[in-house]
């Protein structure tokens, strides 16, 4: 995992198996992408596109998991 040195990924439960990359835009907009699922996000600090790529990997992987839900029927 390479990130910036004030933001810890591994503070998130949905980013402990993340292989999380930062980068900064030339407007100084920081960017977190997860290299495992493809999800990226982005902040105005490198701590809140952290924050934000581990609520959007949650998200992702609530969407793509395979339990439909349907057990009640």
């Amino acid at each position: 995992m390479s990130s910036d040195a004030d933001a810890d990924p591994s503070e998130y439960e949905a980013l402990e198996d993340a292989d999380v990359t930062m980068r900064e835009t030339e407007h100084g907009l920081h960017i977190a992408d997860d290299e495992v699922t493809g999800v990226s996000s982005q902040g105005q600090t490198p701590e809140e596109a952290v924050r934000n790529l581990a609520e959007a990997v949650r998200s992702y992987r609530e969407g793509t998991d395979d339990d439909t839900g349907d057990d009640w029927l």
